[in-house]
């Protein structure tokens, strides 16, 4: 069962993708955003392309557990989402995951250039691979 995790940002969406037995995520693409419709149906094509059954959408929850502007704006992105995509979609905290994803790229000697092209995908995978351990550990 393949699962999309989604990071969205407000430039890109990164998009990681779990091996088909769900144990393990990998950055799959960053997707340059354009609009609200056009960004959903680079999705619906990934999720086509891969057989993907569910999807896990990065919430970026403040460190007091609220949601602020950001957290807002992802919940809108997942209500269109779901008016066009049938497959069920999961919200997960995604604190740190950006962090986590520069200091791995950063220990990867990868330039500030470089870094600002992956960095979605990676923080991606970061947040499924989390989602998918908490799933293994139910």
């Amino acid at each position: 069962m393949r699962i999309l995790g989604i990071d969205y940002g407000s430039v890109r969406i990164g998009l990681a993708l779990s091996d088909p037995t769900g144990l393990i995520a990998y950055s799959l693409q960053v997707v340059n955003r354009i609009d609200i419709q056009n960004d959903i149906k680079q999705i619906a094509d990934v999720i086509g392309q891969y057989q993907v059954e569910s999807i896990v959408v990065g919430m970026p929850v403040s460190m007091d557990g609220s949601l602020g502007k950001k957290a807002k704006e992802v919940i809108i992105f997942i209500d269109k989402m779901k008016e066009n995509i049938k497959i069920p979609i999961v919200r997960w905290d995604e604190r740190f995951t950006t962090v986590i994803s520069e200091r791995m790229l950063i220990d990867a000697n990868l330039s500030r250039k470089k870094r600002k092209k992956v960095i979605d995908g990676v923080a991606a995978s970061v947040m499924l691979q989390n989602y998918l351990d908490f799933k293994k550990n139910e």
